[in-house]
């Protein structure tokens, strides 16, 4: 079996630019509100089990929803639960594949510097400091064209080569 030499990656990368990575951010977002209407339905669901069994009960609020938003507790342990799960799609794809659904759609990557996926601990250190998507707003003054997030996180977004 013949050994080919690998092409030096580091020269040949190409940075986005904000308006593609704006449109990768506005594609996950879409996504990513498919997914908590999702979460959101599954959750109701719970709370109507729970009802139906008689473990909780609505006392004041008019329904589970109103239950959900306003009870003290439950709106709090809700919203947690609905930021784990944007937490949780944006570190799976960084993690296991470097790419979102909106990222794949722009042919866009985030990676470490050698090419290697992002670590847990770098892709929420990434979510933390996206500042919702304003960190992109970085970029066009850095020279890599570097978002904030990526320089916090120690990785870096590339543009994925055309398939030949």
């Amino acid at each position: 079996m013949k050994k080919t030499k690998q092409q030096d990656v580091s020269s040949a990368k190409v940075y986005p630019g904000l308006l593609r990575r704006l449109g990768a951010w506005l594609y996950d977002l879409l996504v990513v509100a498919a997914i908590l209407m999702l979460a959101g339905g599954v959750a109701t669901a719970l709370v109507a089990t729970l009802l139906h069994f008689g473990v909780i009960s609505l006392g004041p609020y008019e329904d589970a929803s109103a239950y959900m938003s306003q009870h003290p507790v439950v709106s709090v342990i809700y919203s947690i639960y609905l930021a784990v799960v944007i937490a949780g799609f944006f570190a799976f794809f960084w993690c296991r594949g470097g790419q979102t659904l909106g990222m794949r759609a722009w042919k866009l990557r985030v990676q470490n510097k050698d090419g290697s996926n992002l670590r847990l601990t770098q892709a929420l250190i990434r979510m933390a400091t996206s500042a919702f998507g304003l960190g992109n707003l970085w970029a066009p003054f850095n020279k890599e064209k570097q978002s904030l997030q990526d320089l916090m996180a120690n990785s870096e977004m590339i543009v994925l080569p055309k398939p030949n």
